[in-house]
């Protein structure tokens, strides 16, 4: 996707951003002229690069930090001011969630769920807020939900609830940061973030649950990192504390696949 934005001189981190969702975020700040540093558990196999549009070629700044940990969090916000002596915009997209049986999932894997997708990002932005509060632009959070929160997510109960809480948490936190800081969520639906396939039974289960999409596909971590970008780069300065969607449409009832002889 080419970069329609010019965000030269802003500062962005992303958590988790050196695969998936969060890489293609990543990318496209980049080729926007942002500076951006990510994060995660274990350093990326290769260098993030692209090339902005002045021309010059940038790369993400990687830290290594699990974000679950406050001190971490805090540790990621303070090495991308101490790199590029500001901060304009923090994407919390680290997550996710293997599937587990609600009635025996352990004490350990509900708290590491919970923990990654709810606790994680409210750390980071306490700390970019600190930061985010002291500059005279402000800044801006965006917080990376699901669908999951939206619906009942059999097999994946802590995960599902964690992002109802992420979408009350933008909205209490873009009230209490208002003016100076903008804080919005965006509930991704169904993604193809190269691994689905095997999450869906291989290429049949998958082009299957692909179809239920009205707009006959599934989401792609370009499609996320467009709506980032438009949040970012677009002059919306009273978008604040909202959930935004993006589903290609949603699903198709399941009574409706029912009266008409599907399952």
């Amino acid at each position: 996707m080419t970069a329609t934005f010019d965000l030269l001189g802003q500062v962005a981190i992303v958590t988790g951003g050196s695969r998936g969702v969060g890489r293609g975020i990543t990318e496209q700040l980049l080729a926007s002229g942002c500076q951006v540093v990510t994060c995660g558990r274990n350093a990326p196999d290769d260098a993030i690069t692209r090339v902005g549009p002045d021309g010059v070629e940038r790369s993400a700044h990687f830290v290594v930090a699990d974000v679950r940990d406050a001190e971490q969090a805090a540790g990621v916000i303070a090495e991308a001011v101490d790199t590029f002596e500001r901060l304009d915009v923090l994407v919390n997209n680290a997550g996710g969630s293997p599937m587990a049986d609600a009635a025996t999932s352990s004490a350990r894997y509900i708290t590491s769920v919970v923990a990654l997708n709810l606790l994680a990002p409210f750390f980071c932005a306490q700390a970019a807020n600190a930061v985010m509060q002291e500059q005279d632009e402000g800044g801006q959070i965006i917080n990376i939900g699901s669908v999951a929160a939206l619906r009942p997510s059999p097999g994946t109960a802590p995960y599902a609830a964690a992002k109802a809480g992420l979408i009350n948490l933008t909205e209490t936190l873009a009230v209490e940061w208002a003016p100076k800081v903008r804080v919005n969520c965006i509930s991704a639906g169904l993604l193809d973030s190269g691994a689905g396939p095997e999450h869906y039974g291989g290429e049949e289960g998958f082009r299957r649950v692909a179809a239920t999409v009205p707009l006959g596909r599934m989401g792609t971590p370009d499609d996320v990192a467009g709506l980032v970008l438009a949040i970012v780069g677009t002059p919306t300065p009273y978008l604040s504390g909202a959930n935004i969607v993006l589903h290609g449409g949603g699903e198709w009832p399941a009574f409706l696949r029912a009266a008409q002889g599907g399952s």
